[in-house]
């Protein structure tokens, strides 16, 4: 499957975030020694998976291939026991014209970052989405935020590329 997504920093939280729906994720990307981990084991809510992302070649960047196997329970308590880099986070589903923006409030280590994603079912539609006032800045093709790079990172680490976009930490209350 292709993956067609938008990533955006969080500008601010809209006043309803938290009464949208939500789950917790915990991410662990494997191997740990990786400074780009492709390989990811989810816990989200009561579903397990191991997900496999590369870009799709010749193509832009933001472009994927996304390959998910579901992981019953068992499978997925052997595998943490694998050294991984780690994410924890909830993730709110925002709707506002017709589109469902996932909020990703990163939880611990990262607490403060809030990051926005937005799936398209076509290329023309990704390509012609207008990003929203409570977007600051688009980080789609910014290493620094990509899932297999943000995971082996602290706040603290992330503050110059933050600072790059103007960005100021956000806690939802």
């Amino acid at each position: 499957m292709i993956e067609l997504e938008r990533t955006f920093l969080a500008k601010y939280l809209p006043a309803s975030l938290k009464a949208c729906s939500s789950k917790e994720i915990i991410d662990r990307y494997i191997p740990k020694e990786l400074e780009h981990s492709q390989l990811r084991i989810r816990k989200s809510g009561n579903l397990y998976q191991m997900t496999k992302k590369e870009p799709v070649k010749g193509q832009d960047s933001s472009e994927q291939t996304e390959q998910t196997i579901r992981l019953r329970e068992d499978e997925y308590n052997t595998l943490v026991k694998l050294p991984a880099n780690v994410t924890h986070k909830i993730r709110y589903y925002y709707k506002k014209d017709g589109a469902t923006f996932e909020f990703d409030v990163f939880q611990g280590d990262k607490n403060g970052l809030v990051m926005i994603d937005v799936e398209f079912k076509t290329s023309e539609e990704k390509a012609a989405f207008k990003m929203p006032d409570f977007c600051l800045a688009e980080v789609t093709q910014d290493k620094a935020f990509a899932g297999g790079v943000l995971c082996a990172k602290m706040y603290a680490d992330l503050e110059p590329e933050l600072n790059k976009h103007g960005y100021k930490k956000l806690v939802l209350e």
